[in-house]
């Protein structure tokens, strides 16, 4: 859905849309299940800088709730996590901000993000606000044995018959070392 300058010159937009798991691509490893709802409202605010210079700031505000599915860190098993969050967001256009010198931007400054062309993409805000809502790191449960580095089977689901005390060659020589000390 495309949020325009001109459609928001006229009346805010108003949004209630429910995106199927293939209408935003999010990452590779990265799955909808099911609809993301959102629900929320954008405002055009603008921004007086001087003597007839106007700058058309987007206000997007809103909700989203859905369910994804993320791989585990060490196994690599799909892992499910429901979200749902809320955001109120200022966007301006790209070029805007462009000066000849490089300037110092204040902390209010930092939470600025900026579109391109005639206005702001819908998917796009809620790809965003999906990631950052993710968790960096997903294990399927605390005590997850993960993948042996042997042979890649699941160790949460059957035991392999790889030397567990595979030693990487590349550390040969601190055991060499490590001998020679103690004799």
């Amino acid at each position: 859905m495309l949020i325009t300058v001109a459609d928001l010159q006229l009346d805010p937009v108003e949004f209630d849309e429910h995106f199927s798991p293939d209408a935003i691509d999010y990452s590779p490893d990265i799955r909808q299940v099911g609809v993301l709802d959102t629900k929320g409202r954008a405002d055009l605010i603008e921004e007086h800088r001087g003597h007839k210079q106007v700058v058309p700031d987007i206000r997007v505000r809103g909700d989203y709730a859905g369910r994804f599915e993320v791989p585990c860190a060490r196994c690599v098993e799909p892992v499910e996590h429901p979200l749902e969050g809320s955001f109120d967001l200022l966007y301006r256009p790209i070029r805007v901000d462009a000066g000849a010198a490089e300037r110092a931007i204040s902390t209010s400054e930092t939470e600025i993000g900026y579109y391109n062309g005639d206005g702001l993409v819908l998917e796009d805000v809620l790809r965003e606000q999906v990631l950052l809502s993710l968790p960096e790191k997903t294990l399927c449960r605390a005590d997850c044995k993960g993948l042996c580095p042997g042979c890649g089977r699941n160790l949460n689901i059957e035991q392999c018959s790889c030397e567990s005390t595979q030693v990487d060659p590349r550390w040969s020589a601190l055991s060499d070392l490590r001998s020679k000390i103690k004799s």
